[in-house]
């Protein structure tokens, strides 16, 4: 569902469950999110206009085909949401998720508020009818300045523009999207952009927009392309 209008003041924070487990596959974004909607079918049952719930991809290394191991320390399941819904996921703290067989557990949460910065991160956008880098990026334009009135340079990391190129399966349907750099923000649309993200699938892992990791910033769970 696409995000058309911004309607809720609140600001949003992360919320931060740190991960126990083996492994899981790349693509597991619709994989995760149906795991937590089984646990609390009420985030996955949320009318259109109150869809506040967004769950970030968790980050792995590659270590077969399709499949990410995760780190003995350091793994952690993110969600961004408004502050007033902290009780809500809250309890999602010890409980175990099957995503697809591979089983994790989630630690005890906490909660940051989110921090500006001038470049930002998401690793995978996607809109419809949007499969061509041009006709990407000529809708990403259009919808930061018309839907989110944000000012910024965006781009497609330069690095191997092949592996930025994203796929993420819903419902065994191939949804393409890619990663987007978005730099020269203000300290407001910064956050206005991590905050309301951009297209659609925030529940899936789109459109959530990081700072870009810098080396000293690794323990802070940034992004990096």
């Amino acid at each position: 569902m696409e995000t058309n209008t911004i309607k809720n003041p609140i600001p949003k924070i992360i919320v931060q469950f740190p991960i126990i487990g083996k492994q899981l596959l790349a693509d597991h974004g619709y994989l995760l999110y149906s795991a937590i909607s089984q646990l609390k079918p009420e985030l996955h049952n949320l009318p259109d206009d109150e869809k506040w719930l967004g769950i970030e991809l968790i980050n792995g290394v590659p270590f077969d085909k399709g499949i990410i191991a995760l780190p003995v320390r350091g793994a952690n399941l993110r969600l961004r949401i408004p502050a007033d819904k902290f009780g809500e996921v809250m309890n999602l703290s010890g409980k175990q998720l099957d995503i697809d067989g591979n089983k994790i557990r989630l630690g005890i949460a906490n909660a940051r508020p989110i921090q500006p910065a001038s470049a930002l991160y998401a690793r995978i956008v996607t809109f419809k009818n949007s499969l061509s880098v041009e006709k990407f990026l000529e809708t990403a334009n259009r919808d930061l300045a018309e839907k989110l009135q944000i000012k910024a340079k965006l781009e497609i990391p330069k690095e191997n523009r092949s592996r930025h190129r994203r796929i993420i399966t819903i419902k065994g349907k191939k949804v393409v999207g890619f990663s987007l750099i978005a730099r020269d923000l203000t300290d407001e649309d910064s956050l206005k952009l991590q905050s309301e993200g951009l297209g659609g699938r925030r529940t899936m892992g789109c459109g959530l927009f990081n700072p870009i990791r810098k080396p000293a910033d690794s323990a802070r769970g940034n992004d990096e392309i």
